[in-house]
Order: C-alpha cells, then sequence, then structure tokens
C-alpha cells in the first residue's frame, strides 16, 4: 500500500467516523450526513484506484489529475456554502416573521387584561385629590 492509497484511506475513515458521531451528537442533519459520507466513499474510490482520477481528467482534456480533484473540491464546497446561505436568508426571515408574531401576541395579551379590568371597573385609573384628602403644607 502506497502513502497516496494509506492517507486516502486515512482521510475517508476519519471523515466517517467524524460524520457518525456528529449525527450520534444530534449536530449535523442526516442530508448534510449522506453529502460527507459520498465524499468519503469518493476518496476511497479515487485512494484505491488512482487512475481513475487520471482517466477522467484525460477525458476533459486536463493535463494535470490533481488540478480535476481541486476544481471538483472546490465546486463542492462552493455548492455546499450556496445551500447555507440560502438556509441562513430563508431561517432569517423566519426568525423575523416570528419575532414580530410574538411581539402583536404581546401586545395582544397585555390589552386583554387592561380592557377586562376596564369592564369590571377595577381599571386603576388616577383619580381627582378632593380638597379636603391633601395634606397641608408645612
Amino acid at each position: 500500500m502506497t502513502a497516496n492509497v494509506a492517507l486516502g484511506l486515512f482521510g475517508a475513515a476519519v471523515t466517517i467516523v467524524v460524520v457518525f458521531e456528529m449525527l450520534r451528537r444530534r449536530r449535523l442533519r442526516e442530508k448534510y450526513a449522506a453529502l460527507w459520507i459520498l465524499v468519503a466513499i469518493a476518496t476511497v474510490v479515487l485512494a484505491v484506484a488512482p487512475g481513475l482520477l487520471a482517466w477522467v481528467a484525460q477525458l476533459f482534456g486536463i493535463a494535470v489529475p490533481a488540478n480535476l480533484l481541486f476544481f471538483g473540491a472546490c465546486m463542492l464546497l462552493l455548492i455546499v456554502s450556496m445551500q447555507h446561505s440560502y438556509e441562513i436568508g430563508r431561517l432569517e426571515e423566519r426568525t423575523q416573521t416570528l419575532a414580530e408574531e410574538l411581539a402583536l401576541l404581546q401586545l395582544e395579551q397585555d390589552a386583554q387584561p387592561r380592557a377586562a379590568r376596564e369592564q369590571q371597573g377595577t381599571l386603576d385609573v388616577p383619580s381627582e385629590r378632593h380638597e379636603d384628602d391633601q395634606q397641608p403644607d408645612e
């Protein structure tokens, strides 16, 4: 086994262990775990059959197979970043909507007891002071 194969297998094994540990601790969602497991499987395939990368690079007319690997990795990370940006934007909109709904509910909740007290006549309204209620100035 060459150093390249060992390094590829080690990287794939570490990726799979980390993904499953993050899944177990509920730090990673399943839809992202599937992507990273596919990346680990692709790493194993390329480590075991390095000629496959050279063949695909030649098929696309790329002189250096490593360039194809780096291009693929960059595209994968770009897609993951775009997906996360989309979800962050969606969650920001949802958070804003929820904050506005919460504010309206709190306003409504504050208004309900006041309206109920007004109907019962028990609302504490500042009353005018009568002359005899006032204390004399000293």
